[in-house]
């Protein structure tokens, strides 16, 4: 425990002019006596660390001494790519491997570029979780973590509707989709890749068994894949509707946009009027008609005629809402 603190303690003066100890012992997370000792146990070890007294005072490396401690091991190396992600990182319990991965690149940088991570970081920003949405980390993310990061098969009990089922799986991704994990593995003994959600598994047992990965499985191509085919697999019902030109470039935002962008793309010219009739795949008349309300008044369903009933129903409504009876 010790000695991974005064590396940590070297790699962090070899990567900053000079610190106080104060500032040491925040990041090193001990008492400023504690960093007192461990300064002069790095100088009995022949480490030259310099203590500057005063109120500007600090402790800085002299002679332009620079650690050969800064290789990556694996997990670092893998969680740097990463970094990007602070909130998926210490979900997966991966948040101090890439902490010490940045602060080894950190000291490997020259001076001039050691604020690198830090500029970047004020400009780009991955927020994978939806708004309005209180994000929930599966409890067995950081197993299942492990076991892709190892190329470990695991044995996962999880819930299939109403029945709990064991499958043995090889797990080659992690996939975070607007604040839900999921993970793409496939079915040990040469079976068929799938899409799991960790929040479904109620039990994971991580063998020593390694698997051999297909050098050829492309993670991020799947993942596009397998949301395409589901996707498509639940837009099981087609509505008929008219557009106005403003409705025609709001229907992507409000159903979902590759089946909105085709069925425009097949639609007929506009009308005498400008609008567009636009046969729409859609899950349900159910959520057609939630997506649809999106529209406002740019939208006129056509057919089926219980849809278009239901939005004949809601005009009435809100006519009745804006311009109440006499005496309402």
């Amino acid at each position: 425990m010790r000695a991974a603190r005064l590396i940590k303690m070297v790699l962090l003066l070899q990567s900053r002019p000079s610190m106080t100890a104060a500032e040491l012992a925040r990041e090193l997370e001990v008492s400023e006596r504690t960093v007192t000792r461990d300064a002069q146990a790095l100088s009995e070890a022949g480490v030259p660390v310099y203590a500057d007294r005063g109120r500007a005072g600090g402790y800085r490396l002299v002679g332009g001494y620079r650690t050969r401690l800064t290789g990556l091991h694996r997990s670092e190396a893998e969680a740097l790519f990463l970094s990007g992600v602070p909130g998926a990182l210490r979900e997966m319990g991966l948040e101090d491997a890439a902490s010490a991965a940045q602060l080894k690149v950190s000291a490997a940088l020259l001076p001039s570029l050691r604020d690198a991570s830090r500029t970047a970081a004020q400009r780009f920003h991955l927020d994978a979780p939806n708004w309005f949405k209180e994000p929930k980390t599966p409890v067995l993310l950081p197993a299942v973590a492990d076991a892709v990061w190892d190329d470990r098969r695991v044995t996962a009990r999880y819930r299939r509707g109403e029945d709990e089922v064991v499958r043995e799986l090889e797990p080659y991704g992690l996939v975070l989709k607007a604040g839900v994990w999921y993970l793409c593995a496939r079915v040990a003994g040469g079976g068929s890749f799938r899409v799991y959600r960790i929040d479904r598994f109620t039990a994971v047992d991580t063998g020593e068994e390694r698997f051999e990965r297909e050098p050829e499985f492309d993670l991020p191509a799947f993942w596009e894949e397998r949301a395409e085919q589901f996707a498509r697999s639940i837009l099981r019902a087609r509505v008929v509707v008219r557009l106005s030109p403003d409705g025609v470039r709001r229907l992507p935002y409000a159903l979902d946009s590759l089946s909105a962008r085709e069925a425009l793309a097949d639609a007929d010219p506009p009308d005498g009027d400008g609008w567009v009739t636009v046969a729409l795949p859609v899950e349900s008349e159910e959520v057609a008609h939630t997506q649809l309300t999106a529209l406002g008044p740019e939208v006129q369903v056509l057919a089926p005629e219980s849809l278009r009933e239901r939005f004949a129903g809601d005009a009435l409504r809100l006519a009745g809402l804006y311009h109440p009876q006499d005496g309402v």
